[in-house]
């Protein structure tokens, strides 16, 4: 197996910074597009938890637009075909919390998306 290959490394980077915008931007249809379709696919929230492609749409349509700032992003690709994405985040709005995101990317037809995702939140040091 290859691990890191520059290029699929790239991409989902490129998927990631996507997705992040969608995310500030609330933009429910490109999140909505950034997710595998299936009744499988799992986010757990920080606060809720959602199976299947339904469960996440209905999430998103109550959201509220947020801001945050990104702490050290990882991502390693396994093969050319999946990919893992971990950050640490922080929100004004959220003072001495430190928030954690990973993200399972795996390449569809249409494009990387999102296959399981968790986000968390701790106290900060």
């Amino acid at each position: 197996m290859i691990f890191n290959d520059p290029s699929t490394l790239a991409e989902v980077r490129a998927a990631f910074y996507r997705y992040e915008r969608a995310l500030l931007d609330n933009d429910a249809a490109v999140l909505d597009a950034m997710f595998v379709h299936r009744d499988d696919t799992i986010r757990f929230g920080v606060g809720e938890w959602q199976y299947g492609i339904d469960a996440i749409r209905a999430f998103r349509a109550v959201q509220q637009p947020f801001e945050r700032v990104l702490d050290g992003l990882e991502i390693v690709a396994y093969g050319h075909d999946v990919a893992t994405a971990s950050t640490l985040f922080h929100r004004t709005d959220l003072p001495g919390l430190v928030g954690r995101q990973q993200q399972t990317w795996v390449r569809t037809a249409t494009g990387w998306c999102v296959a399981a995702a968790h986000v968390s939140m701790i106290k900060g040091s």
